[in-house]
């Protein structure tokens, strides 16, 4: 009998495709999630109820379980995933961990408060026992969305600060690609995969790329970060803004790692805008931007 992937997160940008690409394969898929009722995940995959936070909830999850993708939200994450790398360590063969481009290798103590969160379950990773791989990306593309879709369904201007910092943005498909590698293969252990987009772009340049993709002229109009951290403090958190502070006007480093390790070369951030034309555009029935 075929061993079962657990995915963590799998109702999430990146978990979707994880469990997509991994029944493609033909593998066996258990989902962990708290409502297992809303999950809308394909069929085939083996849903369960359960929340990390809540060890008492676990029971049975690691059941038959070799390979684990793990992700972690951002409240205590360390304290939450060690109750569960506890249990895991006793049945599981492999984790994948989806962290983060901001952990530094070269550094005692790391400085970045997302960093070190994630720094944490590495370790705690590392001192598991099992075999793992962690995935770290670079900005999400898909935090576009929650970014400026608000703005681009009301109008043509993205008011928004830091226009001409850059990152490389990945599209989610390709680190569920490189996570589901790591899960399936041989020869992933011990890697930490540092993954970004194939170039790096500005904001300025990622919200005119939107408007291409949506045939729609998008305008950046930049404003100054105390006046982002007075309106948009919803979806910009201050660490956020004290990043962007310390990147100043310089290019993102470019890795080439999605390709190297899937063999296809990592999806343009015009890729992904079209493929996400839809979250920028006005619902039908919400009258459009003016002019439209």
């Amino acid at each position: 009998m075929s061993h079962v992937i657990l995915v963590t997160g799998a109702t999430g940008h990146v978990g979707r495709h994880v469990v997509s690409e991994l029944l493609g394969r033909n593998a066996r898929v258990r989902a962990l999630t708290r409502n297992p009722d809303a999950t809308n995940l394909p069929g085939g995959v083996e849903v369960v109820r359960g929340d990390l936070t809540v060890p008492e909830t676990l029971d049975g999850c690691l059941d038959g379980v070799d390979a684990v993708f793990l992700l972690v939200r951002f409240w205590n994450p360390a304290e939450a995933a060690r109750g569960f790398l506890d249990a895991a360590a006793k049945q599981v063969r492999r984790i994948v961990f989806l962290s983060t481009l901001l952990v530094r290798d070269d550094v005692e103590e790391q400085t970045h408060p997302i960093g070190k969160i994630h720094a944490d379950v590495e370790h705690l990773i590392e001192r598991s026992g099992v075999e793992w791989t962690f995935v770290r990306p670079d900005g999400f593309a898909t935090n576009a969305v929650g970014w400026w879709a608000p703005q681009t369904r009301a109008g043509d201007v993205v008011r928004w600060p830091y226009g001409a910092v850059s990152w490389a943005p990945i599209h989610e498909r390709d680190i569920a690609a490189v996570a589901v590698r790591a899960l399936t293969e041989e020869g992933h252990g011990g890697a930490k995969y540092v993954l970004t987009g194939p170039e790096s772009l500005t904001q300025a340049q990622q919200v005119r790329t939107i408007g291409e993709a949506i045939g729609r002229p998008l305008r950046f109009e930049e404003i100054s970060p105390e006046a982002a951290r007075d309106s948009l403090s919803a979806v910009l958190p201050p660490w956020i803004l004290d990043t962007w502070a310390s990147l100043g006007d310089r290019p993102a480093p470019v890795t080439a790692t999605v390709a190297e390790v899937t063999g296809a070369p990592a999806r343009t951030f015009r890729q992904w805008a079209i493929d996400h034309g839809g979250d920028f555009r006005p619902a039908a029935g919400d009258g459009g931007p003016p002019g439209s």
